[in-house]
């Protein structure tokens, strides 16, 4: 069965994270749910990493094994429509070998926590960032973030 690679990106609002779970849509049950609508198949997908409820995704990868050989241009254009209405898009597609695994050839990851830090609530950037009105210390933030696995970036406004 050929192997590919998806690098995917998605906005997490009103997702319950990655990984398949019974209290609402997540971004594997719809990635799986495309597949099966293209090749009428069951088909797992394995992703990088588990994200939590409303994250969102840049660039996370993923690998699935097909059926049959399909072009991975094909295959994007088709799971892209049947991702549809949800906010997920397959950036890139690409043939992989067999011992590719998402999860375990992962070479690092990032995180990027964005703060307004301000005590008039974001309209523009909503959902996109947190509230926080009382002043950070962001010193503090960073030292912390050196003791978890993989890149924290602290991005934070002011007024």
């Amino acid at each position: 069965m050929p192997r590919y690679k998806l690098t995917i990106e998605y906005d997490g609002t009103g997702l319950v994270g990655w990984q398949r779970q019974a209290n609402g849509l997540s971004v594997q049950e719809a990635l799986e749910t495309a597949i099966t609508r293209f090749c009428g198949e069951q088909v797992s997908v394995h992703g990088a990493g588990r994200t939590d409820a409303g994250v969102h995704a840049l660039g996370q990868s993923a690998h699935l094994d097909l059926p049959r050989t399909v072009e991975p241009d094909v295959l994007r254009s088709a799971l892209n429509h049947h991702l549809r209405p949800a906010a997920i898009s397959i950036l890139t597609v690409e043939p992989s070998s067999e011992d590719f695994d998402a999860r375990f050839s992962a070479t690092g990851r990032v995180y990027r926590y964005r703060m307004l830090n301000r005590r008039a609530p974001p309209a523009l950037e909503r959902g996109r960032v947190w509230h926080v009105a009382s002043p950070l210390d962001l010193a503090a933030m960073q030292e912390g973030a050196r003791h978890l696995v993989g890149h924290h970036d602290f991005t934070t406004f002011r007024d």
